[in-house]
């Protein structure tokens, strides 16, 4: 039977991977901070209805030492660092922290592993925010990286890190770099989620407003379920690749809250310009979404749109979740809560 190590595995993608690694019998261990068995009902939501096929470990990849007593213990067949501060805006407000946590938990994990169990299979979770302001579209894993947040120098960094181990010490190591995945698991800080929530509850009560930054920002978005899937396909090759992780399809977030209106049964129309445009349901005459030159980032970045050809041909991975039916998949979720 393969073990499995999971940094981040409360998270969304940790929790959709742990889930598909037990339906391919792995052992499944997963690193968990104290603060988490001490809020386990809010904390371990993601994962309870497996929690007990798991294997937990206390920790965080902050703590060298304790990343050393792990992988001499579980000496795990693949390693997948999903473990990150990744909460973009909350980047900027406390970039030191992004950084520490970002950085130093890549370095951490990949020493620990290169010290106590080498032959371990290493999966860097990238980022789509590597690119920034974006040099060439659609992105492959040829384009330039031009980062525009905190955020988004970690991931860059994390991924010079795993390249560098992978060609300087033969680890298997090897990054995905990942465009926008969602799910109903999404955090609610994150913008999807909150579309879909705050329109749900809207829909249901008559009561709030959505407040939203740039409207005309374009991301390709999947859903997650799909991307873990390309992270074991990684791991099972011969020879260790990075590679991007897209559908190839780019909306705005304008797109993403019209869709999601739409299933939550709204009939939306916009009025207004600028900061003072708002969304307006035209079956109450209510005023559901509104501009907050607040949420607007330091630096923007307009456009991201991935080319996962390498990954469809090399790894024969490829998207089942699109834009529309994403986006119904999580306002239906948030429409049943």
């Amino acid at each position: 039977m393969k073990k499995a190590l999971i940094t981040g595995i409360t998270g969304q993608d940790g929790s959709y991977l742990a889930e598909q690694l037990l339906d391919r019998d792995y052992e499944v261990h997963g690193l968990v901070r104290r603060v988490t068995l001490e809020d386990p009902t809010h904390r371990l939501r993601r994962i309870r209805h497996i929690q007990k096929d798991l294997r937990l470990h206390l920790g965080t990849i902050e703590s060298y030492a304790r990343l050393l007593d792990i992988f001499e213990d579980v000496k795990p067949d693949e390693c997948y660092h999903l473990a990150a501060q990744s909460f973009l805006h909350e980047s900027f407000e406390d970039s030191h922290t992004t950084f520490d946590t970002n950085i130093t938990g890549v370095l951490n994990t990949l020493t620990a592993l290169k010290r106590k169990s080498p032959d371990t299979r290493f999966f860097f979770a990238g980022s789509s925010e590597m690119f920034g302001k974006v040099e060439e579209t659609p992105q492959t894993e040829e384009t330039k990286f031009h980062p525009r947040s905190p955020y988004g120098i970690t991931k860059v960094t994390g991924f010079e890190i795993t390249r560098n181990f992978r060609e300087a010490y033969n680890i298997f190591a090897c990054s995905g770099i990942f465009f926008n995945h969602e799910s109903p698991r999404r955090g609610y800080e994150f913008v999807t989620r909150k579309i879909t929530s705050n329109l749900a509850k809207i829909s249901c009560t008559g009561e709030g407003v959505l407040k939203l930054g740039n409207l005309e920002a374009q991301r390709d978005w999947g859903f997650a379920g799909d991307y873990v899937d390309a992270m074991w396909k990684m791991l099972q090759r011969s020879e260790p690749e990075d590679y991007v992780v897209a559908t190839g399809e780019s909306h705005t977030v304008r797109e993403f809250v019209e869709s999601a209106a739409r299933h939550a049964g709204m009939d939306l129309y916009w009025d207004g310009e600028g900061i003072n445009e708002c969304g307006i349901d035209r079956t109450t005459e209510r005023k559901v979404v509104e501009i907050d030159p607040k949420l607007f980032r330091p630096s923007e970045v307009n456009l991201l749109l991935g080319n996962a050809s390498k990954a469809r041909r090399e790894l024969g991975w490829k998207p089942r979740v699109y834009f529309d039916g994403l986006v119904s998949m999580m306002v239906e979720s948030d429409l049943r809560k």
